[in-house]
């Protein structure tokens, strides 16, 4: 195997591609790279097709019993019910769908954003060209502001600085250079000579030779970790796939209970047919698929609102059960800007730049330092261009009215001793009117060992590296990047202007700190985190020093107990060991692409729901790993995009908090309807299970059965869905993942309702067909579906009292409520639908008797809930 290319040095490179710098490939050479390499794309995301997602809506297992029931009524002659069952099918198939086909046309338009032309020398001539049709041999220039189209090989450099945290995940601006470097296996950061596709060009300019395109490329290696597409059912699915199962078993069971019971008693076999199918209509709740897509859908748009893009319709209700937040550092909880934060002009105290300046000397000099050593650039929309650390010295200048364009005229450049890694300090040189004005800034241990005196002592008095010790300590343990200070004048008739003249003797200012600063929202995000029992960790690229101060200052670390773990120290614990401390790591600093998926599976082997959040390309593979997987749209990275569930286009904590809460109200209103849909299916089972024993005839028809679970259950059900969220639910700790759907209560308040609807309809069958009224089995159709419309209404709360909430909180419900008991009543009085549902008027006491009969069941619950308010 050969050298690395990063261990070549520049002619080898062009020796071993068969170009040079000044002509480039011709278009012949270019046809033939074609066809040995590709294209310089990535090509393992298989984008689905309008007819596949349209095609997966319908696996739900209980899609699959409700298109079997449809095939049974069909068969059986009820052609009403089976247009109704089919009807929810598709709405249910539809609604999915377009949310899925929404958000991918969304992440279409998202991935146009990102920079499509790249600067290329073909035959002797800088051309721009799409990306795409980049070819290994290719001559690139790259410019400041352009992302970087393939891996390259530098071999010309005028201060280029990368951002490189899509691929490293770490925030610092990289320096690149153009000398081979010697040892064989350097991870990309340590590749100094080398420039890699999808990562920015921040400040300078460079020529570059292709080595890799597409998939060849580092991006597209880690991409490749992504080609096994793994879908992680999400809790609310797995709850429901368990539903679905105990459900069918159920219902078949009382089925088959039922027609034996009939056939051995001697009953006609096909009556008792029809009324074990009537059961099964009763027992399955046809629109539970139907409203928890709508549900979820109503919450996805609800998100869409407050920045965050939901990809696939059960993330939403995923985030709700979130235990775990697993947040990326550079731009998720912090600006992902540099900020001038500190600086120490004595060596031992920290100050910041005085609101308004005293005429001080030392002052003087350090904002003209931070004015005119750099270059920083300015767009038509006076936008800052340029190294990230640069800017942020420039803009603390301009904060105080030392701006460069102002000041350059004063003090015009006139040379500049560039900044390199081996220098690690930058120097410019200007004319004033008395004197060559000398401004460097640079790493301390660079630049200490050339300061001679320093502005702050007696006059005369020499420096000594040894008293920035305390005010070094002091920012390094507050995890600032620190840059030192100076200047030095030589007369205007120096001649010669060398790093051995500028750069000698210099008179020490002082040290300045920057950090990417916290968001302002982000402390609260996580303090709204913790009180919801969520456990916020940071997992980041940068230096263990850095991600701690800033997990600090968030208050994500808040004790001696809370640990931070290097990628490193990760390494080198066995899974027993870290199983033991997981819950007491806050920080996992400088961790590898692969460590975060290994951190995110140690979490869910420990019974925890992950959210896991990442920008870049090396966050994808623990994006696609974890429970809910949630990239950035503004500064994220296609790769990452693709792997997550949810894409938060403000790239913001803040926002990840508010899904959560989002996912909280929307399994809340699930489980309320659940409540509603089982409560109420359970009466029409127990009203068709216990009539034969207690001597009345069947009392619903399919068609009766149907139209409630479609129309009483289905639309006051889909209004459930945007009731708004308890007041306490970011106060309440998650649940369990193992919790069950039917747990806090939810089975016995199932039970009691079902018996006390199944009571009240049969007592009213009963006492009409006592009277001999005929069509008593339309009174027990009206008293079935009342009660169902007063029992939606009183658990709109699981605590609360519906005069307590009030009406105007939901108006949607009321309304549909009144349409809903409003086309009941013209399917009792309108002779078109009597022939349809076989139904016939009832007179005005019959009606208002089915009103009262009904009542019991809103009281009931609305006692139910007093008791667990107050005892």
């Amino acid at each position: 195997m050969g050298k690395a290319w990063h261990q070549n040095s520049e002619t080898e490179t062009l020796l071993a591609h068969k170009t040079n710098i000044e002509k480039g490939l011709s278009d012949t050479e270019v046809t033939a790279l074609v066809l040995k390499h590709g294209d310089n794309r990535l090509h393992n995301f298989k984008r689905k097709s309008a007819f596949r997602i349209l095609l997966s809506q319908f696996a739900d297992l209980l899609v699959i019993i409700l298109m079997i029931a449809a095939v049974i009524s069909a068969f059986l002659g009820e052609p009403e019910d089976t247009i109704a069952i089919i009807a929810i099918v598709i709405l249910n198939a539809l609604l999915g769908f377009i949310q899925e086909y929404r958000a991918e046309r969304s992440m279409e338009a998202l991935k146009a954003l990102s920079t499509p032309i790249a600067k290329v020398k073909r035959m002797g001539k800088f051309i721009e060209i799409p990306t795409y049709q980049i070819v290994p041999g290719d001559i690139v220039a790259l410019e400041a502001g352009q992302f970087i189209p393939a891996d390259l090989r530098i071999l010309k450099s005028t201060q280029l600085g990368v951002d490189e945290s899509s691929l490293t995940g770490e925030s610092n601006t990289i320096n690149k250079t153009t000398e081979a470097i010697p040892h064989e296996s350097l991870p990309i950061a340590d590749q100094k000579n080398m420039a890699f596709k999808g990562t920015m060009v921040t400040s300078g300019n460079a020529i570059g030779i292709v080595v890799s395109t597409g998939m060849n490329t580092e991006l597209g290696k880690i991409a490749n970790l992504l080609k096994e597409e793994v879908e992680v059912n999400t809790p609310l699915q797995n709850k429901m796939a368990r539903f679905a199962k105990l459900l069918t078993i159920v219902v078949i069971g009382i089925c088959i209970v039922i027609f034996a019971t009939g056939f051995f008693r001697g009953e006609d076999p096909v009556l008792m047919f029809m009324t074990a199918l009537s059961l099964a209509v009763a027992g399955i709740p046809e629109a539970l698929p139907a409203v928890i897509t709508v549900t979820l859908a109503l919450g996805a748009r609800a998100m869409g609102r407050n920045n965050s893009l939901v990809r696939k319709l059960p993330a939403v209700e995923s985030l709700g059960a979130v235990t775990y937040i697993c947040t990326d550092k550079t731009g998720t909880l912090t600006q992902n800007r540099m900020e001038v934060q500190n600086f120490s002009l004595d060596g031992k105290t920290l100050c910041t730049i005085p609101e308004v300046i005293s005429p001080n000397t030392s002052w003087d000099y350090i904002l003209k330092n931070l004015a005119l050593n750099n270059n920083v650039s300015f767009d038509e929309n006076q936008k800052a261009l340029g190294e990230p650390t640069e800017i942020a010295l420039a803009q603390a200048a301009i904060e105080v009215d030392f701006d460069r364009l102002n000041l350059e005229n004063e003090l015009p450049r006139i040379a500049e001793l560039p900044f390199s890694s081996d220098r690690g300090m930058m120097t410019t040189i200007h004319r004033s009117k008395s004197s060559h004005l000398i401004l460097s800034k640079g790493a301390p241990e660079k630049l200490f060992p050339l300061c001679k005196t320093w502005l702050n002592k007696d006059k005369g008095e020499s420096f000594s590296a040894d008293s920035q010790a305390s005010a070094i300590e002091s920012m390094a343990a507050k995890g600032y990047r620190i840059l030192a200070l100076a200047y030095n004048e030589l007369p205007l008739s120096t001649t010669e202007i060398s790093i051995e003249h500028a750069e000698t003797d210099l008179v020490f200012l002082g040290l300045v700190a920057l950090m990417d600063p916290p968001r302002s929202e982000a402390k609260e995000a996580v303090r709204l985190s913790k009180s919801a029992g969520i456990h916020v960790v940071m997992i980041t690229g940068d230096h263990p020093a850095t991600a701690k101060s800033i997990a600090k200052d968030l208050n994500i670390i808040t004790s001696d107990t809370d640990l931070v773990m290097t990628g490193q120290e990760l390494s080198k614990i066995t899974d027993i060991e870290l199983k033991k401390i997981i819950h007491n790591i806050k920080v996992y600093a400088r961790v590898a692409p692969e460590q975060k998926i290994y951190i995110v599976k140690a979490l869910q082997s420990s019974g925890e729901i992950v959210a896991m959040t990442g920008d870049g390309v090396n966050d994808a593979p623990a994006l696609r790993s974890a429970d809910v997987g949630v990239s950035m749209g503004k500064g994220g990275t296609d790769v990452a995009r693709e792997a997550s569930h949810i894409i938060l286009l403000d790239d913001n904590f803040a926002t990840i908090v508010l899904a959560i809460k989002e996912g909280r109200r929307i399994y809340d209103n699930i489980r309320k309807f659940v409540r509603f849909a089982l409560s109420g299916n359970s009466g029409e089972v127990l009203t068709l299970f216990l009539a034969p024993f207690l001597g009345l005839p069947i009392p619903l028809l399919p068609i009766h059965i149907l139209w409630i679970n479609l129309v009483t259950d289905g639309f006051p059900g889909i209004a459930l869905g945007t009731e708004l969220a308890e007041k306490n639910i970011m106060e309440r700790p998650p649940r369990s993942p193992k919790e069950s759907l039917f747990a806090r209560g939810l089975w016995q308040h199932t039970v009691w309702v079902g018996f006390l609807t199944a009571g009240l309809t049969l007592g009213i069958v009963a006492w009409a067909k006592n009277q001999g009224i005929e069509h008593w089995q339309t009174m027990g159709f009206t008293v079935l579906t009342l009660t169902q419309l007063g029992h939606v209404m009183a658990i709109r709360s699981e605590s609360l009292s519906l005069f307590t909430l009030g009406i105007r909180t939901n108006k949607a419900l009321w309304i549909t409520v009144l349409m809903t008991f409003i086309v009941h009543l013209a399917v009792l009085y309108l002779p078109a639908m009597n022939k349809v549902f076989k139904t016939s008027p009832l007179s005005f006491f019959e009606l208002a008797l089915c009103v009262v009969v009904s009542s019991p069941v809103f009281i009931s619950v609305e006692i139910e809930k007093w008791f667990q308010r107050n005892i």
